[in-house]
């Protein structure tokens, strides 16, 4: 399949710098996956959309100020490093820049508390380093480190905050779950009196979710791995949702992708608890086991979100709901508008 058929021109202005100042005041566009019926809305307006007996699924992940600023020991040459995987102890995987310039062996100097050896070198700016220090490293890390903006966003972030769901929990992602950033507690307690269950997974997103799409052929492409977790309560709330007729709704592609990968281990059989690392890729084809609806926000073109959304809803409908979504000026990806597939 053609990467190029999931290509659209998205002006510039579209693309959000910045978060609204009120959570759920976004705007909600509906896509029925079966007609392609389209709807607007307002992003608080979805409770209408819910029925007694569903479950929202949410990734409580938590983003670490990824982002830290340094300088090479022996040159004193600035050196930008983005942690993306906690490997093992004080090994992480990250991304690098300059990348040329950082090879084996580099020592990055972060004030006087911290640094840096590059042990391994892999592809696109990836290195495996080893961190040394004297203190607890979160806490260094909080001290030091900034929120790890996607590099389109070039405002100032205030608030951390803002770049955190309400829900956020477990620690370990270097982007947030933006379709999260929507609710609020008080939306979130309106979706319960409603009758809707709430349920939460883990998926601690790294470089996998947001990798460019380098194949021309969209089946070439490999996802990177990233960690996550379902928990028994998680597992068993959502087969009683199955067995009642109710609609598993992933909140964000990495519910989604979290939730496929179990069901996938679990073979269309009952879910269960489990934890592990997924590269899982869905695109046009895709036999969806568990997830029936899908919250999201809009997505850059050629990437694999788009084509996950694709797998659910049929590239057609998709295209056609992207086309009145830009028409409309709806803002794009990590702090825009949303996007309700059912």
């Amino acid at each position: 399949m053609d990467v190029n058929l999931y290509d659209f021109h998205l002006p510039e202005e579209l693309i959000a710098q910045t978060p609204l100042k009120e959570r759920s005041s976004s705007r909600l566009l509906t896509l029925n996956k079966q007609n392609g019926e389209l709807g607007h809305h307002t992003f608080k307006d979805i409770v209408n959309f819910l029925n007694p007996g569903d479950t929202l699924v949410l990734n409580d992940t938590r983003v670490i100020p990824a982002r830290l600023f340094g300088v090479k020991e022996d040159t004193g040459a600035k050196a930008e490093v983005l942690l993306l995987k906690n490997l093992e102890g004080d090994r992480w995987e990250a991304l690098v820049k300059p990348g040329k310039k950082l090879k084996k062996g580099t020592v990055i100097l972060f004030g006087e508390e911290l640094k840096a050896q590059i042990e391994e070198e892999g592809d696109m700016g990836a290195r495996t380093i080893t961190f040394s220090y004297q203190g607890v490293f979160q806490e260094i890390l909080d001290r030091l480190g900034q929120m790890p903006l996607p590099p389109y966003i070039r405002e100032k972030l205030d608030d951390k905050e803002r770049y955190q769901t309400v829900y956020a929990k477990h620690e370990g992602s270097a982007a947030a779950p933006t379709a999260g950033l929507h609710f609020t507690e008080e939306l979130l307690d309106k979706i319960r009196s409603r009758g809707v269950s709430i349920a939460f997974v883990t998926l601690h997103v790294g470089l996998g979710t947001f990798r460019p799409v380098s194949a021309e052929v969209v089946e070439e492409h490999e996802m990177h791995e990233e960690y996550y977790s379902l928990s028994k309560e998680t597992a068993e709330l959502l087969n009683a949702t199955k067995a009642r007729g109710g609609r598993i709704i992933a909140i964000g592609t990495t519910s989604c992708r979290t939730l496929e990968t179990v069901g996938g281990v679990c073979e269309g059989g009952p879910l269960k608890e489990m934890s592990g690392w997924t590269k899982i890729f869905m695109y046009p084809g895709y036999e969806f086991k568990v997830v029936d609806a899908l919250i999201t926000n809009f997505h850059l073109p050629k990437s694999t979100l788009v084509m996950l959304v694709s797998a659910l809803a049929g590239r057609e409908h998709i295209m056609t709901a992207y086309e009145e979504a830009i028409d409309r000026k709806y803002r794009f990806f990590s702090f825009g508008d949303a996007m309700f597939i059912y």
